[in-house]
């Protein structure tokens, strides 16, 4: 039996936040987050194919220029995802949802490790994701691969630690 707190005051947040365990999402929920980045990334890509659409008078045409433009709105989608995991582990859909990506001590993520989730999670997208249903941590393939795990936020939660310092509020 828990005797109730003296204090006229409710514990901080950051002291909350240390006590509340990391709890993994499900995956209806990490699907819509998913669907709400994709619909920004697809606005993303309109505006970096614009000006390659206007000086070519359409979509590059052939293998090498096919691959090319290809290539380049990768690394477009890499740097939305990659830009949004490293600086602060959460993109504009994970925010929403409340989910934020860590490594495996609950630290922010490397370029590299944002390099190997994008990259497996793009080869394995399906059986990856679909990984959810068998792993009992529920991580996704790619978060296995890449040593990273999604977790559920709460509503003051501002994050691992980045760099050694905590983001501002």
């Amino acid at each position: 039996m828990t005797r109730p707190s003296l204090t006229p005051f409710p514990a901080s947040p950051r002291t909350r936040r240390e006590r509340r365990p990391r709890v993994p999402p499900g995956a209806l929920r990490r699907l819509a987050a998913l669907g709400y980045d994709l619909l920004l990334v697809l606005a993303l890509w309109m505006l970096a194919g614009l000006p390659v659409v206007m000086l070519l008078d359409g979509v590059p045409e052939g293998v090498i220029a096919g691959n090319l433009y290809r290539s380049y709105l990768l690394a477009v989608a890499f740097g939305f995802f990659g830009g949004f995991w490293v600086h602060g582990g959460q993109t504009l859909g994970m925010r929403a949802w409340r989910l934020r990506v860590v490594d495996r001590e609950g630290e922010g993520l490397r370029w590299r490790q944002a390099g190997a989730r994008f990259f497996w999670g793009l080869a394995l997208f399906g059986i990856g994701f679909l990984w959810i249903w068998v792993d009992r941590e529920r991580r996704t393939l790619y978060d296995r691969l890449s040593g990273t795990r999604v977790v559920l936020t709460g509503p003051g939660d501002r994050g691992p630690v980045i760099g050694g310092k905590q983001p501002a509020a």
